[in-house]
């Protein structure tokens, strides 16, 4: 899967967003729906499905272990699972792309398998610490064998069966528990996986849709997550809500833009993911939640955001969890806010598709914005409203968020942002700058 041509963009501002909008699928739900449809014995059957780069990357290596995926002409994706024990040798690398989610939850579904897999990605997965997550597969019994500094390419040689485990998250990651929940899912007796910070709860959720005997319970040491191993998975028809990560983009432009107001459908609203939108309504961000219901197992609202004068805060570190991803498009946010915001207890920025950390301070000071670089942060002086100095060049280092935050970020500028590549993009929002057009009735 090699990385696309880069396409560099030069955003401006061009008056408010106004309209209604529906984001693609959510990412991570995605992913888990076509790796558990596949574990299933029969049809499932997929609807809203993300269909970026990432959620193509777990769907290629799916097929490639056994499963028949499908997509028809009205966008359902039919799934032909091969049962839980069932994977298949694949006959050649999976290329996962850049994503590490696919990486992360395919090693622990190979772990307890009796096959092998060889695992590669791009440049920028290629950088991307995989030693979180092989260390408890070994002590589960797979024999991985990883390039210097645990990265890709590895191999991940399964047992079957496996041993049991159970294993305390040294950091928040729902990526580790979901692998060593994956892992136990063919693994006979119970495994167990402590979490001392509650991290996004879409395999728990889902896995126990599928008939997999999931109990999560609290202790003193945090959330006790078992699984009980050589599961049935039952086909599934998933209604994939919304991702508030790609949401996120549009809140902080239209609370950013003068003018605007916009409603984001289907939102999932799952609260292990709605750290941006606490966040953005303790600078002052208006927005509202609209017919509140439940999809699939999730909770789902449209959002109504109009344009607000957001002021400064001190981002609460326990939020860190349920934002992750979002942190991104919050310092744009902060870029435009009334004062200082201080945002600390994100550390695992610097291990994302880039270093976060460092490429949003770069980006933003090239954008005319004074910001401080912590270990686990950044501090980032507001315009109070006024529009960014804009006119500097940006560098997305092959990482889709960037790229869309500091696209945003020209929403709000006097003077065109340059950035060298978007083409990582399509990662996990094929139709981003199509919406952009929309929304801001620009021509393309």
């Amino acid at each position: 899967m090699s990385h696309a041509a880069p396409r560099p963009l030069s955003v401006s501002a061009r008056g408010p967003l106004r309209g209604t909008l529906t984001v693609p699928g959510d990412k991570s739900i995605s992913h888990r729906a076509l790796m558990f449809c596949a574990l299933a014995v029969g049809e499932s059957r997929i609807r809203g499905l993300l269909e970026g780069e990432d959620v193509m990357a777990t769907a290629a290596a799916m097929r490639a272990m056994g499963a028949r995926i499908d997509r028809d002409a009205d966008g359902t994706w039919r799934v032909h699972g091969v049962g839980v024990g069932g994977l298949l040798q694949p006959e050649q690398a999976l290329d996962m792309g850049n994503s590490g989610t696919s990486t992360r939850l395919l090693m622990g579904l190979v772990s307890s398998h009796a096959i092998t897999a060889t695992f590669t990605g791009d440049a920028s997965l290629s950088k991307r610490p995989m030693g979180r997550v092989t260390e408890p597969l070994s002590q589960m019994g797979a024999d991985v064998r990883s390039s210097p500094g645990g990265r890709l390419p590895l191999m991940v040689r399964g047992l079957c069966p496996a041993v049991p485990i159970t294993y305390t998250l040294p950091i928040a990651s729902a990526q580790v528990k979901s692998a060593v929940l994956l892992a136990g899912l063919n693994t006979p007796g119970i495994t167990r996986v402590i979490e001392p910070v509650p991290t996004r709860d879409h395999s728990e959720r889902m896995l126990r849709g599928f008939g997999a005997e999931v109990t999560v319970e609290d202790s003193p040491e945090g959330k006790i997550i078992s699984i009980h191993g050589e599961a049935e998975l039952k086909p599934q028809t998933i209604e994939v809500p919304g991702d508030p990560s790609s949401a996120g983009f549009w809140m902080v432009a239209a609370s950013i833009v003068p003018g605007s107001e916009i409603v984001i459908h289907n939102v999932c609203m799952n609260p292990t993911r709605t750290g941006l939108i606490t966040a953005l309504k303790l600078m002052g961000a208006d927005i509202v939640e609209i017919d509140a219901r439940e999809v699939g197992g999730e909770p789902v609202a449209d959002l109504r955001v109009r344009h607000a004068h957001l002021k400064a805060i001190e981002v609460p570190a326990d939020l860190a969890p349920s934002m992750i991803d979002e942190y991104p498009i919050l310092f744009v946010a902060a870029a435009v806010a009334q004062g200082r915001t201080v945002a600390r207890g994100a550390h695992e920025l610097r291990v994302k598709e880039s270093d976060r950390i460092a490429a949003m301070r770069a980006a933003l000071e090239a954008a005319g914005v004074q910001c401080e670089e912590f270990e686990d942060g950044l501090a980032i002086q507001g315009s109070a409203g006024a529009p960014l100095a804009g006119g500097g060049s940006v560098a997305s280092l092959l990482d889709h968020r960037i790229a869309m935050s500091m696209t945003v970020a020209g929403l709000a500028a006097a003077a065109p942002i340059a950035i060298d590549d978007v083409s990582p993009v399509a990662t996990s929002y094929p139709d981003f700058f199509e919406t952009l057009h929309a929304l801001t009735g620009a021509a393309q």
